[in-house]
């Protein structure tokens, strides 16, 4: 089975450049996306057209042109839940689940705690919110997370650790969150095959020609249960494919 995530930062403009071409290309059985910055009452005939042979789950901000995910998928789940459940973190589209006979796939974009840090105290709600979620899913059956996480993990998924240490994205309290959400019973697949390498990144700065020097951060996941972890084929990484300020990344894996 062949999973892709993107924060495709704007759709509409994505299809614009080259979207397309990677979404049939890589012929995901399951296109997870972020940022899609667009109302479901304006998917066009164009949108159709690319996405005809999938079902299509939508969840947009109440804020238009903000935020949004969508799911793309050739098999039919079982059931879809929108959001969380929880009003105050359900306004932004920034959560879908799709529930299949073997396993939940959950597509997430978290919050930015924005430049100032002045969102860090929700994004830390969030975070205790959103591991809830999933371990609550996880006692039913296996769970596959991804999408634009918005933090890199360790020292090594960012070009300048030390530099940025303290800004959005590499504060102790967002790493602190995803330590507790791994030690919690999950997986960081890329890491998981690939502990030690590096310059692998998946966001990148418009400024300061960053992707071109790959001064990048690995913020983009596939995190799965543990108890699937052993299924993992390969973990990608896609930084060829342009687009965005983020490029797709991957899971293959056998379930």
């Amino acid at each position: 089975m062949k999973l892709i995530s993107w924060n495709v930062n704007g759709l509409r403009a994505a299809i614009n450049k080259g979207f397309e071409d990677f979404f049939k290309k890589i012929n995901a059985d399951i296109f997870c996306i972020q940022e899609t910055k667009m109302q479901e009452d304006q998917i066009d005939d164009n949108m159709r057209r690319i996405f005809k042979e999938y079902n299509m789950y939508w969840n947009s901000a109440i804020k238009k042109g903000y935020s949004g995910t969508a799911i793309f998928s050739k098999n039919k789940p079982i059931n879809v839940t929108y959001g969380i459940g929880i009003s105050e973190h359900d306004n932004e589209g920034r959560v879908i689940t799709l529930e299949f006979e073997k396993f939940y796939m959950v597509n997430i974009y978290t919050p930015n705690a924005k430049r100032e840090l002045e969102r860090l105290d929700y994004r830390m709600i969030w975070e205790d919110e959103m591991r809830k979620y999933l371990l609550n899913l996880n006692k039913t059956k296996p769970v596959i997370i991804c999408g634009d996480l918005n933090v890199a993990h360790k020292e090594i998924d960012l070009k300048n650790p030390k530099s940025n240490r303290g800004n959005a994205g590499f504060t102790d309290e967002e790493r602190g969150k995803m330590t507790e959400l791994i030690e919690a019973g999950f997986t960081d697949t890329f890491r998981y095959l690939y502990p030690d390498k590096t310059d692998s990144y998946s966001w990148w700065s418009y400024m300061g020609k960053a992707r071109e020097k790959n001064v990048g951060w690995r913020i983009d996941y596939f995190i799965v249960s543990n108890e699937i972890a052993k299924n993992i084929k390969d973990a990608k990484i896609y930084p060829e494919i342009f687009g965005s300020d983020h490029c797709p990344v991957g899971l293959e894996i056998d379930l």
